[in-house]
């Protein structure tokens, strides 16, 4: 049970003080005064007041967080089912700013960019395990390409409306890589667990970066129960 706010009392005539206008009566224990640097006010019964409203404002800001950090990693989420968790790659990869993609194919090609798209399911085990290495597509080459992660469900049962649209390179398997060069040409179609050094090396012939020196080894590797990286191997 909540204990009760000791309540603001005017001194009785054997306190030996004459009581005042109520802003001017001491302040209770929620008040104490301390001594500051500069110049001080008195606390008043509204300052009071304020403290308790801040205080019950802050209360709400950390239950917010707790809630919000709570739905960030949904319980009983696993990498090995193909059950709906949330978006893969904050879940699995640790990145969030991947979905919904800044751009579509057909605007990549129109600006001449090198354009990867990766298609996949956030109900998919296949496409969970491999959204880290999504993330560290991004994490590598950054603003030099287009990179559009695609949910497979908006692709299925319509018809293609032309050749920027992303369903026509779909061929019903996730995740799948597509990779366009800077004239809109297809220069490498794979699916399934596909090596993110296979990726990059394609990426850096179309952009005409080089890759890193020792890059071209690396290896998927799991820092906790959900959430993996690529990293060079050793």
């Amino acid at each position: 049970m909540r204990a009760p706010v000791p309540a603001l009392l005017h001194p009785g005539p054997t306190s030996g003080l004459q009581a005042g206008p109520p802003h001017l009566q001491p302040a209770g224990p929620i008040c104490s005064q301390r001594r500051l640097p500069g110049p001080t006010l008195e606390p008043t019964a509204l300052n009071c007041r304020l403290a308790r409203v801040l205080s019950s404002l802050l209360a709400i800001v950390l239950l917010l967080v707790g809630s919000v950090s709570a739905l960030a990693a949904p319980a009983g989420a696993a990498l090995d089912d193909d059950r709906y968790d949330g978006n893969i790659f904050a879940l699995y990869a640790g990145n969030g700013s991947l979905v919904p993609p800044r751009s579509n194919l057909a605007q990549a090609q129109l600006d001449g960019r090198v354009t990867v798209l990766v298609y996949y399911l956030d109900d998919s085990s296949a496409s969970k395990r491999f959204a880290p290495v999504v993330s560290e597509l991004q994490r590598l080459w950054g603003q030099t390409i287009e990179l559009i992660p695609l949910v497979t469900d908006p692709l299925q049962d319509r018809p293609i409306e032309g050749p920027a649209d992303p369903a026509g390179y779909w061929k019903g398997t996730i995740p799948q890589v597509v990779i366009f060069d800077g004239n809109g040409k297809l220069v490498f179609d794979a699916s399934g667990q596909v090596n993110v050094d296979a990726i990059n090396s394609v990426i850096s012939d179309a952009t005409g970066i080089a890759m890193a020196p020792r890059s071209g080894n690396s290896t998927t590797v799991s820092f906790n129960e959900l959430n993996s990286e690529v990293v060079p191997s050793s």
